[in-house]
């Protein structure tokens, strides 16, 4: 795909449903019991693998664009499946699943395509083991082996770094298990959970017995999530925000380019999710939000974008580290870029998850940014950045959607040409990236 330098931004921009959100909303109705009607479901294949690893269990699934209805069958109503669940490049699909699947009363095997196959596994398998789930894997790689029980034991889980997968993947296993599974997230400066809370809203929305305590340390605030396992789930009609990791490639581009207007639509703005917005406006960043209200538990909102051109300079803000990171750690590759557009650049650090994504991302975020003459540095655990005059350049996405969609924003603020290789992997979480791109900028 070749990228052109842009002059503004414009319109009104229409973004895939929310992925994280998307997933849970067909795992969770497929455990629930009656029909779920699920609207705006995403369109990422990603999401799309979750579907046909349910419909590989046994689960009816009528999908019609971006409208899915699902036949709920109950949390032990899921058949065996005769084939490998194929995962394709989805680690919320596989973390996710895994819990439910432990649970189960016979065995499964979950794979995944070469790149989700490189991906660690041991921070779910564990555990699952002390909840008495047996798996077998290839030294906690897929593929991994999972010799159902039920029920199975019930534990409190201190996680060792704050991960929604994770506590995502214990409470779905907690449904099937006798007793109470409490999930422990490490300590927080506020009184907020440090990692997305998706999962807890729509298992309460769903009619879970879940609860969320706060307990105060001398580190700070400790998030606890206990589920009953002797919970049932209801089907209820599901509207999908859009997903605010696909619009933050929208608001970094129009920021960056002077004139820009553009209206985000229905966007996710889950507390836990929304840091790219307050890490914008730090920097001067016109970011209205209109109409904000609640759907199914979540927060949604219109966002309007507007372009200075320029950023104030925020010395306190250029260093973007700590409880925050969890919160955009998606965000991170497109917050790159715009550390090259503000005066005094931006250091990202206590972000080494990231070497573990669907890429190495730090490494492939630094080695495009050299490409395109970027000043950049690279740490273990994150990059600083500073304040560069992008050249268009030969691009490697490194097959990870995330690094593809990051720098074809890039190539709009760049000199020349920019051409992103193996740039169909958007289709990962945003297909419709590049087309939408096109309708918006204006050259």
């Amino acid at each position: 795909m070749k990228i052109s330098p842009g002059n503004y931004l414009k319109g009104s921009v229409s973004l895939p449903g929310d992925k994280s959100i998307s997933h849970r909303a067909a795992l969770f109705s497929a455990l629930a019991e009656g029909e779920t009607q699920i609207t705006n479901f995403a369109s990422s294949e990603d999401c799309s693998s979750t579907l046909r690893c349910l419909e590989d269990l046994g689960v009816v699934v009528v999908r019609n664009g971006s409208e899915v209805r699902i036949k709920g069958v109950g949390k032990n109503g899921l058949n065996p499946p005769a084939n490998e669940l194929d995962c394709g490049n989805s680690g919320t699909t596989v973390r996710l699943i895994a819990g439910i699947l432990a649970g189960q009363d016979f065995d499964s095997v979950l794979t995944g395509d070469e790149s989700l196959s490189k991906r660690p596994m041991r921070r779910i398998i564990e555990p699952l083991a002390q909840m008495n789930a047996e798996i077998d894997s290839n030294e906690f790689l897929l593929p991994m082996k999972i010799h159902g029980k039920n029920p199975l034991k019930a534990i409190r889980y201190i996680l060792p770094v704050a991960s929604a997968q994770v506590k995502s993947c214990l409470l779905l296993a907690g449904l099937n298990a006798a007793g109470k599974t409490t999930v422990e997230s490490p300590a927080a400066k506020t009184k907020t959970p440090n990692s997305r809370n998706h999962t807890e809203l729509m298992l309460k929305f769903l009619g879970a017995d879940i609860r969320e305590d706060f307990r105060e340390t001398d580190d700070g605030f400790i998030h606890e999530v206990t589920i009953d396992g002797g919970s049932k789930l209801s089907s209820r009609d599901l509207v999908i925000p859009s997903d605010i990791s696909s619009a933050a490639f929208f608001m970094v581009a129009a920021a960056c380019l002077k004139g820009s207007d553009v209206l985000l639509q229905n966007v996710g703005l889950n507390p836990t999710r929304a840091a790219i917005i307050t890490v914008l406006q730090r920097f001067g960043v016109k970011i209205d939000i209109l109409n904000e209200r609640v759907a199914c538990g979540e927060i949604v909102g219109d966002l309007r974008v507007t372009g200075k051109g320029n950023f104030e300079y925020n010395a306190a803000s250029h260093i973007i580290d700590g409880d925050i990171i969890a919160n955009l750690i998606d965000e991170i590759p497109v917050l790159a870029v715009f550390g090259t557009q503000i005066e005094g650049g931006l250091e990202i650090r206590d972000a080494g998850e990231l070497r573990v994504k669907e890429s190495d991302r730090i490494s492939a975020v630094v080695e495009n940014l050299k490409r395109m003459g970027a000043d950049v540095e690279e740490f273990p655990d994150g990059l600083r950045v500073g304040r560069s005059s992008l050249k268009g350049a030969a691009i490697d996405s490194f097959g990870d959607h995330r690094i593809a969609m990051a720098f074809a924003v890039a190539g709009l603020f760049a000199h020349g040409e920019t051409e992103i290789m193996n740039s169909e992997c958007a289709a990962i979480s945003f297909p419709e990236f590049f087309d939408t791109l096109a309708q918006t900028v204006i050259n």
